[in-house]
């Protein structure tokens, strides 16, 4: 069995600027700075079978390669149930439209399609508990982070290995993004 997703990797600069948020908040499960990723579409649990259509289903993505920023923090949950400590990505309509390609091939794969509305992120911390003024005052402090633009050039099915330490992401194939404004189109099919 394999445990897919669908993401973006970031360059290490991008993951450097993240990893300085790993201190300061106790309570705080962080995330491996080489497991940063900008999640597309959470597809589970697969055999190989299943993973090798979804694979084909991607290759067929055609989209522009497009630039995002990360921009403030966020969290899931409230209070106590809070989840996750994200930074937050802008929804350029470059990635909302991978996004929009992404969850097609999938669903054409024959997975059904996700429920939960596409809030873009990066996940930096996980919580079983958290304090919620400190929580607060962690994001208001922090509330002005923002990143160079990030060029999106590839997108990349990842597997995820479940451990002790938490979870290890493995590139399994990635799928480049393409400039399809300067491709030359075959004559015949451009409208006179």
């Amino acid at each position: 069995m394999y445990r897919l997703f669908v993401g973006l990797a970031l360059p290490d600069d991008v993951r450097e600027h993240l990893a300085r948020f790993t201190h300061g908040l106790t309570g705080a499960s962080w995330i491996a700075p080489e497991n940063y990723h900008l999640t597309l579409r959470f597809i589970g649990d697969v055999d190989r079978h299943d993973a090798a259509d979804i694979d084909v289903s991607l290759q067929g993505v055609a989209a522009d390669s497009f630039e995002f920023c990360l921009t403030g923090l966020g969290v899931f949950g409230q209070g106590r149930k809070t989840r996750a400590l994200f930074a937050k990505a802008n929804a350029s309509p470059g990635l909302i439209h991978l996004h929009s390609k992404v969850e097609s091939a999938v669903v054409r794969a024959g997975h059904p399609p996700e429920s939960r509305k596409f809030v873009p992120h990066v996940t930096v911390a996980r919580f079983r508990s958290a304090n919620r003024e400190r929580l607060q005052g962690f994001v208001e402090r922090n509330g002005l982070f923002k990143t160079d633009p990030i060029t999106a050039t590839r997108f990349v099915l990842f597997e995820s290995h479940l451990g002790k330490g938490g979870s290890v992401y493995e590139e399994l194939a990635d799928y480049p993004l393409q400039i399809l404004k300067n491709r030359v189109l075959n004559p015949e099919y451009v409208a006179s």
